[in-house]
């Protein structure tokens, strides 16, 4: 088997996996050459964690960070009239499903000699890296825009990371960090693509949720990508390992107020970002764009944007059945409505809903939608 390494995949240039590094040498974002995916018997059954799946990455340090992330519910409810499947990212140690990532990225980096990280981010990102260079033993910096409600870096801040914060713009807070990488080590979310090899859990997961067999259709909410990207690298591993037939369809949900993967999807031209109420996935100017969309097209899934009425009736909707999330993933149970009354999925099918951030997260904006003070 080829050694795995780091990938370019708009050039095919490669550079070693045991360097350190979180870009290509001109700045590009990297993936990692195809890895072969394992079958499930390669399965830590009695790990509960996502490095149960362990013999999926590129490799396994003696001693992973790990704080029981992964192995979420899958819980079924009706939306729109017909049964999906709501996977409920949210039951992890930051509230997010941030930490699949932050596990991996860290517990591979640190096993490389990286001590000192630096991340951007004001939201789940943020308090992701924050809380696990903390498990690791590792210094975090997180620059954040100086905008930022104080409200949303206090996860961060407890877990004992310094916050920087930038001013001007959200941009202007990603070009700050790039310039200080430099000095500290950039693990950030969106550039370092041993995160999404830890996203990719999720898909080992829904292969063993469903009793090792792939679900037809997998609706998430799309940002930067990396839960897109994350699905398609496990379940592409999967079809290798030859475990299923075929990847399910994945569905991106994109709030219509920003949504630039989408409309690229869809061959709409860009339009200005303008703010939304799924303040998580209001990336103007995600890195992975074309990768995306070719995860979109390769499993016949699409994209769908939804304007702030669907998204905030769909947080309201959710929490009445019980399920209180961020209105930033209720977007992707918004998305499954539209998509079952285009009848471009069927109720007969198996659907999942990623929901990946808790309601808890998004008090004021929720208690706006209540007409309640707090």
């Amino acid at each position: 088997m080829t050694e795995t390494a780091y990938l370019d995949p708009r050039t095919g240039r490669t550079y070693p996996l045991a360097t350190p590094r979180w870009c290509g040498d001109d700045r590009a974002p990297l993936l990692l050459t195809p890895l072969p995916g394992i079958t499930r018997d390669a399965i830590r059954t009695e790990e509960r964690s996502l490095w149960r799946y362990g013999a999926a990455l590129p490799f396994v340090p003696e001693d992973p960070i790990s704080m029981g992330e992964g192995c979420t519910p899958l819980v079924p409810r009706v939306i729109g009239g017909a049964s999906a499947l709501l996977k409920c990212e949210w039951f992890m140690p930051t509230g997010s499903f941030k930490d699949r990532g932050a596990s991996v990225m860290l517990s591979l980096l640190r096993a490389q000699g990286v001590t000192d990280v630096l991340e951007d981010s004001s939201g789940n990102g943020g308090a992701a890296v924050s809380a696990y260079a903390a498990a690791g033993g590792m210094k975090a910096t997180i620059f954040v825009p100086a905008s930022t409600s104080p409200a949303k870096t206090v996860q961060s801040r407890a877990s004992g990371a310094t916050i920087q914060l930038i001013p001007g713009s959200r941009q202007d807070c990603a070009d700050a960090a790039l310039a200080e990488s430099e000095r500290i080590f950039y693990a950030s979310h969106n550039w370092h693509p041993f995160f999404l090899h830890g996203t990719k859990t999720l898909a080992y997961e829904l292969w063993e949720d469903l009793g090792f067999v792939a679900p037809d259709n997998v609706i998430v909410p799309c940002g930067a990508g990396s839960n897109v990207l994350g699905c398609g690298i496990g379940f592409a591993e999967l079809v290798r390992a030859g475990e299923i037939a075929r990847s399910p369809r994945i569905f991106a949900a994109q709030p219509a107020n920003c949504a630039p993967i989408a409309r690229a999807f869809l061959g709409q031209a860009p339009v200005a970002a303008q703010p939304t109420i799924a303040e998580g996935t209001a990336i103007a100017q995600p890195l992975r764009t074309m990768e995306v969309n070719q995860v979109l097209s390769e499993t016949g899934g699409g994209a769908v944007m939804l304007s702030e009425e669907e998204i905030a009736a769909a947080t309201l909707d959710l929490a009445r059945t019980g399920i209180y999330v961020e209105p930033t993933c209720a977007q992707a149970a918004a998305a499954f409505a539209r998509l079952l009354e285009a009848r471009t999925i069927r109720a007969d099918e198996t659907t999942v809903v990623v929901l990946t951030g808790t309601g808890l997260k998004s008090t004021p904006r929720i208690a706006e939608l209540l007409g309640v003070a707090v």
